[in-house]
């Protein structure tokens, strides 16, 4: 259509533009050629439009048969699915039909099971009924027989058992200690004597002079003085009470404080030696000593800190450290049984691979606060830990010092080998030693202990009061019973006696029989 329309347009503009420009002539042969360019146009015009109209019935054809195609196949699909869900719900019908006749046979059995239940509940009950009829019955018998009411048997029942229950312990407890004896004697026993034997400790114990000899009885008059003026000189500038009684050539020094005694017995030994004797004189001798015996004191602390092999230690603690030097406990002196506790803690710590460095210094520390005992008010325990808290010590040390006499339960490694170390020091033989008469009575206290318990036939307090034997009545104590007899003596022992080191309870149980030939 648009080749026809150009055609028709450039034939009019041909003609237009031949009126216009050439003559008649030329007008007529350029009429003839614009109407021979006019028919040509037409021609191809027809043509053109004869050819789109074929085009256009076959492409309508075309479109036509794909419509159809479509048409039939979204039919054929949409069919298929049909019959697809049809198939479907046939197959979920069918199973919904067996699932309800599954549940309506279950319903059926679960109705003859429950009518058997009620049958056999009910059959229960009856017998459960008879039975108690028949045990009220047996229960008056047995009443009526063994002369016992019901709350008496019970009472005999619960003894027994509880008897019965007390022997299993009692062998069970056995069993128990000799499994973890095995496992742990052998270890603990190695640990602790390795330790021990590689400790060299001085066995001798130091007691605290308070004698001073004189090297003739007229040294009391001079050191007396014109009215007591030189002796109430030196009691005033030391702190010491002078004794002067009938003992030739000796003077008692008596004071509480063993610093204010040393500094009191080397002026006296310096006074002596000098022979001038006055207050003047006095309290110049008093003066040195009293730096000389500081100069000990710190010389001791550094000692125990060099030989126990500890560095950083506050230089104040060192000081406290070396006034131990003048303190005993039990006749043992202080600062060598903290160097001795420091040394096995060492040992102990690294047998068992904790610090060894950590467990020394808690050692050495253990027993500080009895340098201040004599001074302050309060048990060495709490003096301890406040003077390693002010210096500002290591925890695990505070907590070893606060622990090792069980003032709270040890809760580190090195708290408890310290613990272990103090007694190991204090319970060697030789170690410690105590006046004569709280050492009788120890024994005598720990005798009446063992005494009080039931079936207990005698005692006998042995080995320096470290072990205690007991003989049981056989009739009265068993073998198994002889393991909780023992217990409750420890424990009773822990709880009413103080005492060092550790105590041996061993029972012994012996059974005879005696005849008569005759």
């Amino acid at each position: 259509m648009y080749y026809v329309i150009t055609a028709l347009i450039a034939g009019i503009l041909f003609l237009a533009l031949g009126l216009f420009v050439g003559d008649k002539r030329g007008y007529n042969r350029r009429k003839k050629d614009g109407e021979a360019a006019i028919g040509s146009a037409e021609e191809e015009a027809k043509r053109i439009l004869d050819e789109a109209a074929k085009d256009a019935e076959a492409k309508k054809k075309e479109a036509l048969i794909e419509a159809k195609e479509e048409i039939l196949s979204a039919k054929n699909e949409s069919e298929r699915e049909i019959k697809e869900r049809r198939a479907e719900i046939s197959r979920i019908e069918r199973k919904n039909a067996q699932r309800e006749e599954a549940l309506e046979r279950k319903h059926e059995a679960a109705d003859r099971k429950e009518e058997t239940l009620n049958k056999k509940i009910k059959e229960n009950t009856e017998a459960a009924e008879q039975l108690e009829e028949l045990k009220a019955r047996e229960l008056t018998e047995l009443e009526r027989i063994s002369g016992l009411t019901v709350s008496d048997a019970k009472s005999e029942l619960v003894s027994r058992i509880e008897e019965e229950a007390r022997i299993e312990a009692a062998k069970r407890v056995i069993e128990i200690e000799q499994q973890s004896k095995e496992e742990a004697d052998v270890k603990a026993t190695n640990i602790i004597t390795l330790a021990i034997q590689r400790l060299s400790a001085d066995l001798v114990s130091e007691a605290t002079v308070s004698v001073v000899n004189l090297p003739n009885d007229e040294m009391k008059g001079r050191i007396i003085g014109r009215e007591g003026r030189n002796i109430r000189t030196i009691e005033t500038l030391t702190g010491v009470d002078l004794i002067i009684d009938d003992m030739p050539e000796a003077i008692t020094l008596s004071s509480f404080d063993p610093i204010r005694r040393e500094v009191a017995r080397l002026a006296l030994e310096k006074l002596i030696a000098d022979g001038r004797i006055h207050p003047a004189r006095i309290e110049e001798m008093v003066e040195k000593s009293r730096r000389e015996v500081d100069s000990i004191i710190k010389q001791a602390g550094e000692r125990a800190v060099f030989e126990v092999g500890i560095h950083g230690i506050n230089s104040e603690l060192v000081r406290l450290l070396g006034r131990l030097k003048f303190r005993t406990s039990y006749g043992q002196n202080v600062l060598n049984h903290s160097i001795e506790v420091a040394m096995l803690s060492g040992m102990i710590a690294d047998e068992l691979g904790a610090d060894t460095v950590l467990a020394k210094r808690a050692g050495l520390l253990h027993d500080i606060g009895k340098a201040l005992t004599q001074e302050v008010e309060g048990s060495h325990v709490q003096l301890g830990v406040d003077i390693a808290r002010k210096y500002k010590e290591n925890k695990e040390v505070i907590h070893a010092i606060e622990a090792h006499h069980g003032d709270v339960e040890p809760q580190t490694l090195v708290a408890m080998i310290v613990d272990a170390a103090d007694d190991l020091s204090a319970a060697r033989p030789g170690a410690r030693r105590e006046d004569l008469e709280n050492y009788i009575k120890r024994l005598q206290k720990l005798e009446e202990i063992a005494n009080s318990f039931p079936g207990v036939d005698k005692s006998f307090a042995i080995q320096a009061g470290r072990e205690i034997r007991i003989m049981v009545k056989p009739e009265e104590v068993t073998d198994e019973k002889m393991v909780l007899v023992a217990r409750d003596i420890v424990k009773k022992i822990e709880t009413e006696l103080e005492y060092p080191g550790q105590i041996k309870v061993s029972i012994i149980r012996e059974s005879r029989a005696i005849d008569y030939a005759k």
